[in-house]
């Protein structure tokens, strides 16, 4: 038996960029279960520094994760939400909504800029999920 066909550089590769895709795509949905499942349903606002409270469902529905093959990662969060939040406020330029909610920040109301707290739920959900990664990759290359 040669060298060669024992040891094939061209299918370990291909195992390893599965087993990348297949981590990466797992941990994303690790996270985005999370994070959804942070956000709740409620009339009420949620607390300053507690994840925010779902009033209409569209944060919490639109979380995705994909899997970025150029960069061997995975981006994972809510897709871009412009518009403007309860009572004519709008988050300052080049602010999205979700980024308000995670972060706090200004937003300029008709009548004068508001002040939200922060209200963090994609970072969190990150934290919680990242001890999972690496039982991620056990057994992952066959």
């Amino acid at each position: 038996m040669t060298q060669q066909s024992f040891f094939s550089a061209a299918k370990i590769q291909r195992a390893l960029d599965r087993a990348t895709r297949r981590a990466l795509s797992k941990f994303g949905a690790y996270v985005r279960r999370s994070a959804r499942s942070s956000i709740r349903k409620r009339k009420r606002s949620a607390l300053p520094g507690k994840p925010p409270s779902s009033h209409s469902g569209l944060l919490r529905r639109f979380i995705y994760f994909a899997y970025d093959m150029s960069h061997e990662s995975v981006v994972i969060g809510p897709v871009l939400l412009h518009g403007s939040l309860r009572g004519g406020i709008s988050p300052k330029a080049g602010t999205t909504v979700p980024e308000l909610l995670e972060y706090g920040g200004l937003a300029e109301s008709r009548r004068r800029p508001v002040h939200y707290s922060a209200h963090p739920y994609m970072g969190p959900a990150f934290e919680k999920e990242i001890p999972k990664f690496p039982s991620l990759w056990r057994d992952s290359v066959k």
